[in-house]
């Protein structure tokens, strides 16, 4: 197949032209994936309403399941776009297309707060909602293997040693994004609505499609091998190749199991946690924040300080990252149980305050719902209202919102423990990320034969998939019958906390027993070269 652009790496020492391009391109993808998906849960269980205005609230339980659901949706079709890059369109062609379907997914998002009249023409909003993850799944799904691939493909042997550097910028790119999006969604969803927290990620999206259409003509367009593609990658050598790294990415599916409740369980964790901290109160969906701002340290903290420190003191191969990284995943879930044993506690105390005031009658239903929807506790105040007396169902709606009126205006609000509780705990899980992703991202690339890079991207994808499928499994499996989990509190944490202690402790035997070798798309051996 003859291209109109160069299909092989210009021989240089310095960085492909292509770069900024790709790097621009991942920084504003990133806002528009991370911008929506920050304010996910919260808009499931706080703001979803029906066509007709009525409220539509998730459980935090099936809320949790739709945002896993979701996720693992986003990394499943990276299979897909892999196939039909690798053998059909290319990874430019690829990546420009579903670009498109990304931009259109967002637009439906965006379409969640047209008038009611407009919305029952076509669809409500949970109808809305359900095309637009979807369209945003296959788009954003169908371009990772293609984007962090088509950066792999634009070196060759002369200029191989800037491949570990420019993969950290790539994921520093994705953060950078990730960071002034999680800090804007959740303000925009919570002053001007869902329409504009959905609408203006759909527009940073638009203009990452723009930047990538902009860079075509310095980019190395690896050709599609047409039909020979599945001769090849489902042969001999390219199922060994396959088999090789499948037990690798069943681990590292643990470690998203976990990570990616970051966006989940620890933002329903913050809503029962004081969020006044250095001097501003912040929105439970603004605590993510953290992660993008700390990988953009961390970085370069660790390409230039940690990394080299830990070479004098032994050989840091990847596989000894990812397992540093295992373990340093582990602490993150000690520290956050330890949080909602705190939580759980202050909990019964301040249920056992609240039983006797609300036995006598004395509590503000109004002033209390008031209070609660201020504090964006939308569902507990719904739950209140619809509460009739239930002194059961009114405890629960109270404890949840932490916060009480009573009629002769006294007060009580719960005593939550910090949120730097959480902080901590992300200050360990994103040094467990560098190690894990970033290394995984560059690791995958090199293992990878030349015509399979998009696939092997697309299987460590599939990882983060069937993380979040178990995330998904756990919370739909242990639902009661009114859709909560019976994994409650911080035996909910320590389950995942010790699941992944035992996944640290089998993944030492991985790195005893695999053999690297490394691939690059200039490489005369397709047998590849043997890393020692």
């Amino acid at each position: 197949m003859t291209s109109k652009y160069r299909t092989t790496p210009t021989i240089t020492e310095g960085m492909p032209k292509g770069i900024p391009y790709i790097v621009g391109n991942e920084a504003a993808e990133r806002f528009s994936f991370y911008g929506m998906k920050t304010i996910l849960v919260v808009f499931m269980t706080q703001y979803l309403m029906t066509a007709s205005g009525s409220p539509n609230y998730m459980t935090d339980t099936q809320a949790r399941e739709w945002m896993h659901l979701f996720v693992a949706s986003a990394y499943f079709f990276p299979v897909i776009g892999a196939i039909i890059a690798d053998a059909f369109l290319g990874k430019y062609l690829t990546i420009l297309s579903l670009s498109v379907v990304y931009v259109i997914g967002h637009l439906c998002l965006a379409c969640i707060d047209l008038p009611s009249a407009a919305l029952n023409a076509t669809f409500d909003p949970r109808g809305w909602m359900i095309a637009g993850l979807l369209l945003i799944a296959i788009g954003s799904g169908g371009i990772k293997p293609c984007v962090s691939a088509h950066v792999g493909d634009q070196f060759g042997h002369a200029n191989r040693h800037l491949i570990e550097k420019v993969f950290g910028w790539f994921y520093f790119a994705i953060n950078f994004g990730s960071f002034f999006s999680t800090l804007l969604t959740p303000w925009l969803l919570k002053n001007y609505g869902p329409g504009w927290a959905f609408g203006v990620p759909g527009i940073l999206m638009a203009i990452a499609t723009i930047i990538f259409w902009m860079g075509r003509n310095r980019f190395t367009h690896i050709q599609p091998r047409g039909m020979q593609y599945f001769a090849e990658t489902f042969g001999p050598s390219g199922l060994m190749s396959i088999l090789k790294l499948v037990p690798l990415y069943l681990f590292v599916a643990v470690f998203w199991s976990l990570y990616d409740q970051g966006g989940s369980a620890w933002v329903q964790q913050a809503q029962q946690m004081n969020l006044n901290f250095m001097g501003l109160t912040w929105l439970e969906s603004q605590i993510q924040a953290i992660n993008p701002l700390l990988i953009l340290i961390y970085i370069p903290l660790f390409a230039y300080v940690i990394y080299p420190l830990m070479s004098k003191l032994f050989k840091l191969t990847p596989l000894r990252k990812i397992l540093m990284g295992f373990a340093l995943t582990v602490l993150s879930f000690m520290i956050a149980a330890h949080a909602q044993g705190l939580i759980d506690k202050e909990v019964e105390r301040f249920r056992e305050v609240l039983t006797p005031m609300c036995a006598a009658g004395t509590l503000d239903t109004a002033a209390t719902c008031a209070l609660m929807r201020a504090d964006e506790m939308n569902s507990s105040a719904i739950d209140l209202e619809a509460a009739n007396g239930d002194q059961a169902k009114m405890l629960a709606s109270l404890t949840d919102a932490g916060v009480a009126v009573f009629k002769d205006g006294t007060t009580l609000q719960a005593q939550w423990p910090t949120v730097g509780w959480q902080l901590l705990a992300y200050l360990v899980i994103t040094a467990a990320e560098v190690l894990v992703s970033i290394t995984c991202l560059e690791f995958s690339y090199t293992q990878a034969p030349r015509h399979m890079k998009s696939l092997i991207m697309s299987l460590y994808l599939l990882s983060v998939a069937l993380g979040n499928l178990f995330t998904v499994a756990v919370n739909h499996f242990t639902q009661d019958a009114s859709g909560n989990t019976t994994l409650v509190g911080a035996s909910y944490y320590w389950f995942f906390t010790n699941l992944m202690i035992w996944t640290t402790a089998l993944f030492v035997l991985v790195v005893i027993f695999y053999k690297p070798r490394a691939y690059l798309q200039d490489d005369p051996n397709e047998l590849g070269e043997v890393v020692q």
